[in-house]
């Protein structure tokens, strides 16, 4: 196999036998074919689209047929294999469509017209059609790694429009452009400039995909109030939820109403607590468990109940909690309980319910703990004259967004070392789970306003950049000469297609870690930095000491 989409690759080169999220060679070559035939597919819905014809549900099947590839989302080659024989019935479907509007005969590239030998090894045909480099073809070094930042923003992207569409918020530019860039890939006639613009256009897509996942949590749920978080359990039954997708732990919610059952978050759900139609309507959504996604085969096994996981990162099960562990969605894992969704797009979530009751629950009450999230940017931006004015007074001297994706990597213990020595007159954002290497850590306030404020999940980029542009305009300068350093952590594609966002912005001067991706080539990497600045994490004290300079 041969695999660098995500940071914890092997030494930083890419995982060549096995993958280190745990992913097999088998699994990872039938997701490069069914990648394969989503690019086939693309040219096929490009056109349909121009003659009008509806490609609904082919979107939403390809932007979760995408989500499933990306990292410590999906093991289960069997859900693949669906995948493929649904890929093609689509392009077929399509093709059928076309040829009955425009009474032609279609001449379809080799790519769009290709089929796999389902009798055969699909892993086989995966490895020899995994769109991987080739230095014999001539291709460009620099090229092939903006096609893979391409790729794998535009897999981000599909997670982004997955959970926006579950909510209602669509919009035919975002499907558009993802057919547009997995054609692109094929292409030989784009240079470096072009695919530079490529790979931007996949942040500007992608911040509207995150406004729109944002309008779907906030028309459905409320905006975010800064909101305490019990992180003691209580006695009782429980229901663990991980993952990110709070239209399915509504579900559970909606469907534990009187049962007896505490409904715990985990991971990026934790801000599920700031939306007030959440709390108010459900009184047994109490409390945060565990820590972040990669400590979850140890939290998973302690927890005394049931646990649904709804989206990535899911770590391979263990034996010892596999039969109280739940799927929906895009996530899958061999002889995992999956969950499909119903005729109502929503899973029925009895066997969840069933199991958490045969377990015991916690039996004893914790002693009381906190941690409070929902500092979206309604929340922020309601306090701006405050913070302004303490800005303007000095009480505020600069401030950090520190946040991103965790992992298990040890030296990702910089981010809690660098938040413990931020001064006592800076102020920290955080959002994503990288904040879990801090979230409960006591920075205090400055004038009534904490030091330490949980924008959200990773798509809460969006609130994160809302609030910069604010600030900015109310300072009357740009963005990039406010006193705000952006000191991010990256591990799969969402944080790929955020990075890509924030430079099509212009924002200047992000430090990137724990490490660089291994996609991206060193000329590309000089190209980001000598434009954007864009640049990797040193030390804690060194990094402090360049941003308040």
């Amino acid at each position: 196999m041969f695999c660098e989409q995500c940071e914890q690759t092997a030494s930083g080169q890419g995982c060549h036998q096995w993958g280190a999220c745990g992913k097999s060679p088998e699994v990872n070559a039938v997701q490069d074919l069914l990648i394969y035939y989503l690019r086939g597919l693309a040219p096929v819905a490009l056109r349909a689209s121009e003659l009008g014809i509806s490609t609904h549900e082919v979107d939403a099947f390809t932007t979760e047929a995408i989500f499933a590839t990306m990292t410590n989302v999906n093991f289960d080659r069997e859900r693949f294999t669906d995948y493929l024989h649904r890929a093609l019935a689509h392009r077929e479907w399509l093709k059928a469509q076309i040829q009955q509007a425009t009474g032609l005969s279609q001449n379809w590239s080799a790519l769009s017209s290709a089929e796999p030998d389902f009798n055969d090894s699909l892993a086989a045909q995966g490895q020899d059609l995994a769109f991987q480099f080739n230095s014999q073809s001539g291709t460009n070094i620099d090229i092939f790694s903006l096609k893979l930042t391409v790729l794998y923003g535009i897999k981000g992207v599909a997670s982004y429009a997955f959970h926006a569409q579950e909510m209602g918020q669509e919009d035919s530019r975002v499907y558009q452009f993802i057919y547009e860039a997995l054609a692109a890939l094929e292409r030989q006639d784009l240079n470096l400039e072009d695919w530079v613009h490529l790979a931007l256009k996949v942040g500007e897509i992608n911040l509207r995909t995150m406004e729109l996942l944002d309008a779907g949590h906030t028309s459905n749920y409320g905006h975010p109030v800064p909101t305490p978080v019990p992180l003691n359990a209580k006695a009782g039954k429980a229901i663990l939820v991980s993952g990110h997708d709070i239209p399915q732990i509504e579900a559970v919610l909606k469907q534990t109403v009187d049962q007896g059952i505490t409904v715990y978050t985990h991971g990026e759900l934790l801000p599920a607590h700031g939306y007030p139609r959440l709390k108010q309507t459900y009184p047994h959504l109490y409390g945060h468990y565990g820590t972040a996604w990669q400590n979850q085969t140890r939290d998973f096994a302690k927890f005394p109940g049931a646990i649904v996981i709804t989206t990535n990162c899911l770590m391979p099960p263990h034996e010892n909690y596999q039969g109280k562990l739940f799927s929906v969605g895009p996530v899958g894992y061999p002889g995992l309980n999956y969950i499909p969704a119903g005729a109502d797009g929503i899973p029925d979530f009895t066997p969840v319910i069933r199991k958490a009751l045969e377990l015991p629950g916690f039996t004893e009450d914790e002693a009381p703990r906190q941690v409070t999230t929902g500092f979206a940017r309604n929340a922020v931006l309601g306090v701006a004259e405050q913070v302004i004015a303490a800005v303007k007074a000095g009480q505020i001297r600069h401030f950090f967004l520190v946040g991103g994706c965790d992992g298990a990597k040890p030296d990702r213990n910089y981010y809690t070392e660098l938040v413990e020595k931020v001064p006592n007159d800076c102020v920290v954002l955080t959002l994503a789970c990288g904040k879990f290497r801090f979230f409960d850590k006591d920075l205090g306030n400055i004038g009534g306003i904490p030091r330490l404020l949980d924008l959200g999940q990773c798509n809460d980029a969006y609130s994160a950049i809302q609030i910069a542009i604010a600030l900015a305009k109310a300072f009357e300068v740009d963005v990039n000469q406010l006193p705000l350093s952006m000191i991010l952590s990256w591990y799969e594609q969402k944080a790929v297609a955020v990075l890509l966002t924030l430079l099509y912005l212009g924002i200047q001067d992000i430090r990137l870690g724990p490490t660089l991706p291994a996609f991206i080539s060193p000329n590309v990497f000089k190209l980001l930095s000598d434009k954007y600045h864009l640049q990797s994490i040193t030390t804690p004290d060194a990094d402090l000491a360049a941003c308040l300079a």
